[in-house]
């Protein structure tokens, strides 16, 4: 087991008994959403305007050669309206090939993707790039090419998010260990600009328990929401098959982020596949509010069938998908992953 990390074993109990407070007691039928919300769509993103509820949804493409915006003011509205391609991959070089898990981000009125690309013709060279556009409107304007997130060593990485807590600005992305001993972990490190980090970097968890080695040695697809104080963290495991499947982290709110040991690890996953309601290897998720402005919801995607037609990649049926994010007595997220949406 990792020093950089504790697992904890009895501190949550996700499952059966809860009690339900809040406007999240409410049934995902309740909220009307027709799932899936954005088919064939993987590595879902979803921005919410805090002063209009509008949705800006983003995630990958099928082909992984362009990045496209879809805009509604109703989730149920995301899979009709016509997509923006805001940019297209480049034809060598860096962002050529392979663009993985794009999102977007407001950060001082400019608009940001941070999002995985390869190199042509050179297979696995993934890396974490940024994107800015000053427009008030992301499907408007010109997307200019920022360049690379730079980290300590080089190596695989994808998955950057970007996170405020306690006025201080954090970067929280996948990336292989400098031995290579296995895919991808997560590590965290503060940020002195949208487009790079600064200071030490922290391994907040590395694949090694059995549910996060099935296939592949795979810690990635980070995503944040703070509630009842705490910083939550979902990360996602696995091969991209029926066996992906979605972890927790969390540290108390007035903890330090960058310090290893505020951090504790579900021992064992939040949501998985289940046959009985047709969800097959969930993941890659993120959250937004409901159009209620007071709902959380958890974005995310899965297949509807096991048997995959191709590859996990080649295979284009990835959904993107949403439903409630309930809260137990002890203002922990429960999944319900018993209940499809």
């Amino acid at each position: 087991m990792s020093t950089l990390r504790k697992t904890c074993s009895l501190a949550v109990k996700l499952l059966p008994a809860l009690v339900l407070f809040g406007h999240n007691a409410q049934a995902n039928d309740s909220l009307n959403i027709d799932n899936p919300i954005v088919t064939q769509r993987a590595d879902p993103f979803i921005y919410r305007d805090p002063d209009t509820g509008c949705y800006d949804f983003i995630g990958t493409s099928p082909k992984f050669d362009q990045l496209e915006i879809r805009q509604a003011c109703q989730l149920n509205d995301l899979k009709i309206v016509e997509p923006k391609v805001v940019w297209h991959k480049n034809d060598s070089g860096p962002m050529s090939d392979t663009i993985w898990a794009p999102e977007l981000h407001r950060i001082d009125g400019v608009w940001y993707i941070y999002v995985a690309a390869g190199i042509a013709n050179k297979p696995g060279n993934i890396r974490m790039y940024v994107l800015s556009n000053p427009s008030k409107d992301p499907t408007q304007g010109k997307w200019k090419e920022e360049g690379r997130i730079k980290t300590p060593w080089d190596s695989f990485s994808l998955d950057a998010t970007t996170f405020v807590h306690n006025g201080k600005r954090y970067l929280l992305w996948a990336q292989q260990d400098k031995a290579r001993s296995y895919n991808s972990a997560l590590w965290i490190a503060e940020m002195d600009s949208p487009t790079s980090i600064t200071g030490p970097v922290v391994k907040l968890s590395e694949p090694e328990l059995d549910w996060e080695v099935q296939g592949y040695k795979v810690n990635e697809g980070p995503a944040v929401i703070e509630r009842n104080g705490r910083v939550f963290v979902t990360y996602s495991a696995s091969a991209t098959d029926e066996r992906y499947a979605m972890g927790l982290l969390w540290a108390d709110a007035g903890s330090d982020l960058l310090d290893s040991n505020s951090w504790h690890k579900n021992p064992t996953p939040v949501f998985t596949t289940n046959a009985a309601v047709g969800r097959y290897g969930p993941g890659h998720n993120s959250f937004t509010l409901a159009e209620d402005g007071k709902t959380d919801l958890m974005i995310y995607h899965s297949r509807d069938y096991q048997k995959l037609r191709g590859n996990p990649l080649t295979d284009p049926n990835r959904h993107a998908r949403a439903r409630a994010l309930y809260w137990d007595a002890n203002g922990f997220p429960v999944f319900h992953e018993e209940q499809g949406d």
